[in-house]
């Protein structure tokens, strides 16, 4: 696998950010071959981090230039500073996933501390 994280500064509304990102980009990206996963979060002050996770590294280099489309077109007043880009293998996961094959999520989240 493969992931990308891009980290905007200067968002001059996050909210509406996450919006066209929700309605327009997710659907975008989520049809591209390979797709695993996309997380847009909203860091605070003025900080916006977006992860894309693919299967295939071509495809997460492809969503780079799509998310690149993406922002010049809808996004650019929101997002007016170019993001930080960080590529790479993804070397170690687990996801909710893994973890149900492992042991059942709720099973966990039931599961106490000692002391409680």
């Amino acid at each position: 696998m493969y992931a990308t994280v891009r980290r905007y500064e200067g968002v001059t509304d996050a909210s509406e950010a996450g919006r066209l990102v929700e309605e327009g980009f997710i659907p975008i990206i989520s049809e591209m071959p390979g797709f695993v996963a996309y997380y847009w979060v909203d860091a605070g002050d003025g900080v916006m981090v977006s992860t894309s996770v693919f299967e295939h590294k071509d495809a997460e280099e492809q969503s780079n230039w799509r998310a690149g489309q993406f922002t010049a077109q809808h996004l650019a007043s929101l997002l007016p500073n170019p993001p930080q880009i960080t590529a790479g293998e993804v070397v170690a996961h687990k996801s909710t996933e893994t973890a149900q094959r492992d042991e059942g999520v709720v099973d966990k989240a039931k599961r106490k501390l000692p002391g409680q």
